[in-house]
């Protein structure tokens, strides 16, 4: 999410940016909860959760309007329930940091629908399952390669594990299309256009969740390595993954 009121970021150097289950272990504000591991990464001081509370929607909705006006958005960015996305919200010593919703495509379609539609036909066409990344957006003060780069990696497992898809999509400004790029191997799709929401140009950007999934085999969990310029690196290891996996597929629903 990049570059509309839906798709926005905050990226690295110039960093870019609902919902399914939510399951927290303790009740919603409890303070302990920041003294418990995280129940997807096992983190003490760092976690990642799937949202459908008010209050969990409320907390990413005031880090997406904070991280929007920032760069210049104006309108509400908040999140509502709706069956075919699932928000996952990171945070930090109990403090939000960074947001994101993975978008299912169904009967209804897809956000980038709106502008992309014969792009994301095509996908369809030849039997790709496809998502977008939307909403996104992560506190600069508390970023990093190693905590957006888990962000997105649950982003994978809930599209890949979860939800059997094949193809991921975000629509993004063309200035953080390079970001994408280098970080997570998204390729340009056609033109820019002009989305009339925001009067800004976007451009649509595609990967292959086999693709990605081979980048965290090769590299997952090994930290920087010289030479490769993507976040897979800074991913969880693919046994950390397996366990996140396994956690993620027996939340209670």
């Amino acid at each position: 999410m990049q570059n509309s009121p839906d798709t926005t970021s905050t990226a690295a150097a110039d960093l870019p940016v609902e919902d399914a289950a939510a399951h927290p272990t303790v009740s919603e504000g409890d303070p302990l909860i920041a003294l418990l591991p995280d129940q997807v990464t096992q983190e003490l001081n760092f976690g990642i959760r799937l949202v459908d509370t008010p209050t969990g929607r409320n907390q990413a909705s005031m880090l997406i309007h904070r991280m929007y006006s920032w760069r210049g958005f104006s309108g509400n960015h908040a999140l509502t329930p709706v069956a075919n996305r699932v928000t996952l919200m990171a945070s930090q010593h109990g403090e939000t940091v960074g947001t994101l919703s993975v978008g299912l495509d169904c009967p209804e379609g897809l956000l980038a629908d709106e502008l992309f539609k014969p792009q994301l036909d095509e996908c369809r066409s030849r039997g790709g399952k496809i998502c977008e990344i939307i909403k996104f957006a992560f506190d600069v003060a508390g970023s990093s390669k190693q905590y957006q780069a888990a962000l997105f990696h649950l982003a994978v497992i809930t599209a890949r594990d979860l939800h059997q898809r094949t193809h991921m999509f975000i629509e993004v400004q063309p200035r953080h299309g390079g970001f994408f790029e280098n970080a997570l191997g998204f390729q340009q799709i056609g033109d820019p256009v002009i989305n009339p929401r925001v009067n800004y140009p976007g451009i649509l950007m595609s990967v292959e969740i086999a693709y990605m999934t081979e980048q965290i085999q090769r590299f997952g969990g090994k930290g920087a390595v010289p030479g490769v310029r993507s976040y897979y690196p800074h991913f969880f290891s693919p046994r950390e993954e397996e366990g996140i996996v396994n956690r993620m597929l027996n939340l209670p629903k």
